[in-house]
């Protein structure tokens, strides 16, 4: 075997040798095989059907946590979806219907084991801004507008399906997932504070609305902050006695029960109030030509703010259970939920952070639950309508807020700083813009900066003079081990990246610096370069500079461990011929045994 530098180590079997062991018989080869194998493919239906692959290790504790946790969130799905409606400019039944076949399709198509969907506060907004200059508030066109518009967005999942675009979802890197679902928990606990304290706020946005409450506070209703401050004080005094215990769904069905026997409306404790019955009806929008083509743009900035806001919420919440979440068929699902929304009846759904919170805490450990959701909704919207109307909105408030806190995890952030403060950097910045600015320029924003920092890291990668180290019996980084040998005019220098024409410069100014900085006169300098996979015509004329450069100080330049590849790419473009191939050396120890022979 070979050191981590490519030079042999005592005792070890040589290139050769184990070549010759490779070719004889009862040996092994790569003649007809490919060097690497990708995982074992899941049968077709697990992977068309995620949670079909739940059904058969699927067992009573698994089914209990999640029909209490489809039963909590439908008891906050049901009042808040009727909210979003009305934002969005429809009737709030049409709320109601986007939480049932939205909810199945998803359930089935998912790759996300706790996300739920529905209506959202965001899209609502967006929904209300492509609506409502075409159809009056409330009316049955403005329904069928909203139906439409689900259909488009649905039509723009599914074509980014076909193209194969999920990977656009590898570009939100850890720290922006972070910061995203940090500025999300602050986000839905500032839009509860109007149901907690008993306000009517008019704001949609996190700091307006915090500026309302604050210049309102007068108008606080006394009654509504009991309601809400023992709501929260038994959501958390329960998961710390009692954490198995559904917490929310016990606070939320005895919150009703009280309601109606004490008549908190009354009161003046708000309530959800009166919900319609019935189950949608399956219809076909049909609006004029001209409507489509004006719903299309917004159709598309829906689409983009749903998958980043869904792909986002989503791995988040994996990430904590150590599960993957997969672009393509988060596509696919997105655009069968928002069909399903269209024909129904519904209008644009995505993501729900809030109800994902409650979710996750509830025990959903598959989307089971969210079919167990789906189930309790169309029970109520049939047989049980009148016991949810008692639900005080100061409960349903404070159930988010206790879910929202749950999001914020310290211990992210200590990781994140103990990599790079870059990556803190980036995470507080997408944190502050999801407050401020709202989610899509936030994103925007958040990428832009991973980008931003992608190229920072490439133009200043990280590289290392290097030295024997006796202890690990190769050649390591001297700042790291101070105890390094280091050969008397040699310099042994390696970058840990391509060379291309970010980093050019850099790698110049850096051979530079690495021989100022030896502590004998320098004779040779050993280039390591098995990190270097390519290099552009930049990279190779840096190269070529760096060999004038140390050949008119009467430095040779000598190259160790470069790939054949790279070899190639050298000799064609002519930089090999300049190098000298007697100068090439397979390790870097080899490079440093020629240079003490010559001497």
């Amino acid at each position: 075997m070979t050191g981590d530098d490519g030079s042999d180590v005592p005792g070890s079997t040589s290139r050769t040798d184990a070549h010759s062991v490779a070719s004889t018989p009862g040996g092994v080869d790569y003649a007809e095989r490919s060097p690497f194998q990708r995982d074992k493919q899941e049968p077709l239906l697990n992977r068309v059907i995620p949670v079909s692959a739940e059904i058969p290790r699927y067992r009573v504790p698994s089914a209990r946590g999640d029909a209490v946790a489809g039963l909590t969130v439908a008891a906050l799905a049901i009042p808040s979806a009727m909210a979003y409606a009305e934002v969005a400019g429809v009737s709030p039944v049409n709320g109601l219907y986007a939480l049932l076949l939205p909810a199945v399709a998803y359930a089935l198509l998912g790759s996300s084991r706790q996300l739920s969907i529905g209506p959202e506060g965001s899209l609502a907004t967006l929904v209300a801004a492509a609506v409502l200059p075409l159809a009056v508030v409330g009316s049955p066109d403005a329904a069928e507008l909203a139906a439409t518009l689900a259909l488009l967005v649905a039509v723009c999942f599914v074509a980014a399906w076909v193209l194969r675009l999920g990977w656009i979802a590898d570009y939100f890197s850890r720290s922006v997932l972070v910061g995203y679902i940090h500025g999300v928990a602050v986000v839905l606990i500032v839009g509860q504070l109007g149901k907690l304290l008993g306000l009517s706020i008019d704001a949609m946005d996190p700091l307006p609305q915090l500026w309302e409450v604050i210049t309102e506070l007068a108008s606080v209703s006394g009654a509504t902050v009991i309601v809400s401050a023992v709501s929260l004080a038994a959501l958390f005094a329960l998961r710390v006695v009692m954490p198995k215990l559904p917490a929310a769904l016990l606070v939320v069905l005895v919150a009703i029960g009280l309601s109606w026997w004490l008549d908190f409306a009354a009161h003046g404790i708000a309530v959800v109030g009166p919900i319609p019955a019935g189950l949608p009806s399956f219809a076909i929008p049909t609006p004029g030509f001209a409507d489509i083509v004006r719903l299309a743009p917004a159709a598309v900035g829906i689409f983009l703010v749903c998958f980043a806001d869904e792909i986002l919420t989503a791995r988040s919440f994996a990430g904590k259970h150590n599960q993957s979440v997969r672009g393509s068929q988060e596509l696919l699902a997105m655009g069968a939920a928002s069909a399903a929304a269209g024909f129904t009846q519904g209008f644009p759904i995505g993501a729900s952070g809030s109800r994902t919170a409650v979710n996750d805490d509830m025990g959903a450990r598959s989307q089971i639950a969210g079919l167990f959701a789906a189930a309790t909704v169309a029970v109520i919207l049939l047989f049980l309508t009148e016991p949810v109307q008692y639900l005080p909105k100061a409960v349903l408030g404070a159930v988010i807020v206790f879910a929202a806190v749950g999001l914020i995890e310290p211990a992210a952030w200590r990781a994140l700083a103990a990599v790079d403060h870059v990556e803190v950097a980036i995470a507080a910045v997408t944190t502050g813009c999801v407050i401020y600015f709202g989610v899509l320029q936030a994103l925007i924003v958040a990428v832009g900066l991973s980008m931003i920092d992608t190229v920072r890291r490439s133009a200043r990668p990280h590289d290392a003079v290097l030295g024997w180290v006796e202890r690990l019996g190769r050649y390591a980084d001297v700042s790291l081990h101070p105890s390094a040998r280091v050969t008397p005019g040699v310099v042994v220098y390696r970058l840990d990246d391509r060379l291309f024409f970010a980093n050019a410069r850099y790698f110049k100014g850096r051979v530079r610096e690495a021989v100022r900085a030896a502590p004998a006169p320098v004779h040779w300098l050993v280039l390591d370069a098995d990190a270097i996979t390519h290099v552009d015509a930049t990279g190779l004329n840096a190269l070529l500079d760096v060999t004038k450069d140390l050949r008119r100080d009467e430095i040779t330049l000598v190259v160790a461990r470069l790939r054949t590849r790279m070899e190639q790419e050298l000799e064609d473009a002519g930089v090999l011929d300049a190098i000298g191939r007697e100068h090439l050396c397979p390790t870097v120890r080899a490079a440093v045994d020629a240079y003490a022979s010559a001497e």
